[in-house]
Parts: C-alpha cells; sequence; structure tokens
C-alpha cells in the first residue's frame, strides 16, 4: 500500500484526496494550515469552506501537522496556492527524505521570481518532482465525473509512478515529459479565462468569446515555446483543453473573476468575495507579462488583462483596443 501526503486543503486537493481515497490502496493524509479546519473535517468529514457537500472518508488523516502529513510518504502532493508553495516547502524540506516524490498540482507562476512550480520545487529541494494538470473542476472530480488529466516530470519513471497511483475508474492519466508545456499551458489559461470571462460580463457574445479563446491559445503557446516547451503540448489537455474548461465552465472562479470586471465590479470586493478560495490568474497575469518581456513574445490579451487588473483599465476599452490592432496573418 502506498502513502500519498496531501499538502494544501483547499477544494482541489481535498477532491484529489477524495478521489484517491475512492480509488482505494493507499494510505492518505491531508494537511490543512488551519488547525480549526483540519479539526472541524475529522469530526463532520467534510470541508465545508472550500469543498461543501463532499465527504472526506474517515480512514484519512487529515491534520495541521505538516511532519504527520509528510513522514512516510512515498508521494506529496503539493496543492498549495503559488504565492504559498515557496514558503510551505522550506518548512517541509527538512522533513523529506531522498527518495520521495514531490508533485506539484498548483497551476500557477511565482510572481516574484516567474517561476514555475516544479522549478521552485528545484530550488527548494533535490527531490525527484513531477507536476499534475489538465481540465479539472474540483467538485466533479469529488463527485467522481469521469476527468482526464495530465502527470509530467523530467525524471524518469516519475510520471509513471504518478500515473499508477492516481489512476482510477473516474481519474484517467495521461504522462508527457514537457513539463515547461505542461505548467505553462495551466497557467497561462487561468490568465486567458479571466479575459473570456470579462467578454462574458459586458455581453458581447459567441463570436467574441470564440475569438479570444483561439487567440488565447496562440499566445499562451508562443509563451509556452519560447520557454522551451512542445507546440503539441498546448495542444493537449493541459493546454487547450485545460482552456476551454476554464473559459466556458460556470465553476471557474477566473472566469467568475473576469465577469464581475466586465460588469465593473471592484477587484478588491471580487476576490474578497471568493472567501479564502484563489483565483491564479489574477497573479499569474503579472508574471506572464514578465516572461513574455524575458522571451521578447507578443501576448496582447494578456497585457489587457493586466491593464484590467492592475491599472484601473475599463474592459470595454480593453476590448477596444484588441479590435484595432493592426491586421496580421494568422
Amino acid at each position: 500500500m502506498s502513502r500519498i501526503g496531501v499538502v494544501g486543503a483547499g477544494a482541489w486537493g481535498t477532491a484529489l484526496t477524495i478521489s484517491l481515497a475512492r480509488r482505494g490502496g493507499h494510505s492518505l493524509a491531508l494537511w490543512s494550515y488551519s488547525a480549526e479546519l483540519a479539526e472541524e473535517m475529522t469530526e463532520t468529514g467534510e470541508n465545508t469552506q472550500f469543498l461543501p457537500g463532499y465527504t472526506v472518508p474517515m480512514d484519512v488523516l487529515v491534520t495541521s501537522d505538516l511532519a504527520a502529513t509528510v513522514a512516510g510518504a512515498d508521494i506529496v502532493l503539493c496543492v498549495t496556492p503559488s504565492e504559498h508553495m515557496r514558503g510551505v516547502l522550506k518548512q517541509m524540506a527538512p522533513l523529506l527524505t531522498p527518495k520521495q516524490i514531490v508533485v506539484s498540482a498548483t497551476k500557477g507562476l511565482e510572481e516574484s521570481s516567474l517561476l514555475r512550480m516544479s522549478q521552485v520545487i528545484a530550488s527548494v529541494t533535490d527531490n525527484p518532482c513531477g507536476v499534475l494538470s489538465g481540465p479539472s473542476f474540483a467538485a466533479e472530480v469529488a463527485a467522481g465525473i469521469p476527468t482526464a488529466i495530465v502527470a509530467a516530470s523530467s525524471v524518469p519513471g516519475v510520471a509513471l509512478t504518478v500515473q499508477r497511483e492516481f489512476s482510477s475508474p473516474t481519474l484517467r492519466l495521461y504522462t508527457n515529459d514537457d513539463v515547461a508545456g505542461v505548467e505553462l499551458g495551466g497557467a497561462l489559461k487561468n490568465v486567458i479565462a479571466l479575459a473570456a470571462g470579462v467578454v462574458n460580463g459586458l455581453d458581447l457574445g459567441y463570436n467574441s468569446a470564440a475569438a479570444l479563446i483561439t487567440r488565447g491559445i496562440a499566445e499562451m503557446t508562443r509563451l509556452a515555446v519560447a520557454c522551451g516547451g512542445r507546440r503539441q503540448t498546448l495542444a493537449g489537455l493541459s493546454g487547450i483543453g485545460d482552456l476551454v474548461l476554464t473559459c466556458t465552465g460556470s465553476l471557474s472562479r477566473n472566469r467568475t473573476v473576469g465577469i464581475e470586471l466586465g460588469k465593473g465590479r471592484d477587484l478588491d470586493t471580487i476576490l474578497a468575495g471568493l472567501q479564502g478560495k484563489v483565483a491564479e490568474g489574477v497573479r499569474s497575469t503579472a508574471a506572464a507579462l514578465g516572461l513574455a518581456a524575458r522571451y521578447e513574445v507578443e501576448m496582447p490579451i494578456t497585457e489587457q488583462m493586466d491593464a484590467i487588473l492592475h491599472r484601473g483599465k475599463s474592459p470595454k476599452d480593453a476590448i477596444r483596443e484588441l479590435m484595432a490592432r493592426p491586421g496580421k496573418d494568422e
């Protein structure tokens, strides 16, 4: 029996824990930064703050003790927000043994360094590392709705190990060795989903949404390739698959934030309304632009989204400027 420690009891971490428990064959621990939340989940079997309505089996150890979560784990799955990943890893690093696999399921970029999550992991620990990404709403995974995602690693055997341990009748994993492409697909699609939400909030219709999504995958691909990713990866589950889901699905937090921005609401008020849940695209937008500047990649949708988020630009003006750009070949 494998032991898996899940670090991060948000919606996605909780959903993956439920999926792993339903599949069976694992000893599971789920870490919450909040002792109160861990105690509540232990008593009630439910994460009422982040994933209400879904039962965490009682044989899952839910704890705020990081050492108890990491100790003896074959795989440590990190599902913390990108802004907290480095801090949690620094706490975790002294607890790790060399053979433990560390996997990131966080779809974001470190804003200060522009690093992907696997790069943050590599900067803190020498443990073998992998990533999970792909089109996956937490509630649907928790409900056992069929879902396909990607396990990626540049370390031989790691992606196959994650595929073997996480696959179930309702969760299908594909493997990939293009870590940069998989991670950037997962992070950048959140930025485009914000913009797709803005289009929806402005009531611009299906034509505008289709154009935004299509041109969005084009600029995501340009940046991913410049950073060493493969074009075909962005045409797969962790690229266009995740993009379509997040730009069109009502469960998308990034799309929801964009809709409210399109309606003219203030960003701080919108984020406060998420009640602790994270819309990674808000932070990833600035980081994506930083990478675009470093590699001299044109990202017009991301530029306009950054102006809306951080410089008070009117969403209507941003769309107008996108439409007024000089004509180009596709």
